[in-house]
């Protein structure tokens, strides 16, 4: 079922970045982690539909996502950042794989980690977010949402790395099987993933080579970084 929503609010969270919160339908529920197939309500776009995260707490009055811009893809993304209060999106009914089911590492290249900031957020809400890790993987520092929230969020553990600033202080290259085994202690928990397509495949396939069960890596791919 498709629901056409107003947008209440856009701000901007980095330098790409957008976040929305639009007015919440009747009865419209979602699982911390899921998404939704968004159109634009404008002439022209409506045929068009890109998949966000919800990145609100499901207590919320409101609905939030918080979306990476793409200007030179001249695409759904670039119009979204030229979105206001009062324009209109339609949503759809909520999707996903990334459900949580117990303390863990969450691993997110860029954009990747949409996701997980619901689940993280409901976590800390409820005091329940000892034993979880973030290692958030981006080009530069600039690049990484959130940071600010992930560093306050009392009993995360965070681990940032960066591909493309060899003057940061955060840790250097990319999340492969050498990164992994130098950060991670234990492979008996559960581990989530989420960004572009190849490197949620990499991390997986590192991953099950350095012991983890199968069972316990819960991933969605597809997410650009």
């Amino acid at each position: 079922m498709a629901h056409t929503v107003t947008i209440k609010s856009t701000e901007q969270v980095t330098h790409n970045v957008d976040r929305l919160v639009v007015e919440r339908p009747s009865g419209f529920d979602f699982t911390p982690g899921h998404a939704t197939d968004v159109h634009i309500d404008k002439p022209g776009w409506r045929d068009e539909d890109r998949p966000f995260t919800f990145t609100g707490l499901t207590g919320d009055p409101d609905l939030e996502f918080t979306i990476k811009i793409y200007p030179s893809h001249d695409g759904v993304t670039e119009q979204i950042d030229r979105l206001h209060a009062g324009d209109a999106i339609v949503i759809n009914e909520p999707w996903g794989t990334i459900d949580y089911k117990g303390a863990g590492t969450f691993i997110a290249a860029g954009a990747g980690v949409t996701p997980f900031i619901a689940i993280l957020r409901s976590l800390g809400e409820k005091g329940e977010i000892d034993g979880n890790r973030l290692i958030f993987s981006n080009k530069s520092e600039k690049d990484i949402i959130l940071k600010d929230e992930w560093d306050a969020m009392d009993g995360l553990q965070t681990l940032y790395t960066v591909t493309d600033q060899p003057e940061s202080p955060h840790a250097l290259g990319r999340v492969d099987r050498t990164f992994l085994s130098h950060h991670v202690d234990d492979f008996d928990q559960y581990f989530y993933i989420c960004g572009p397509e190849a490197f949620v495949g990499d991390v997986k396939d590192a991953l099950l080579a350095l012991g983890a069960r199968k069972d316990k890596i819960v991933f969605e791919d597809g997410m650009d970084g």
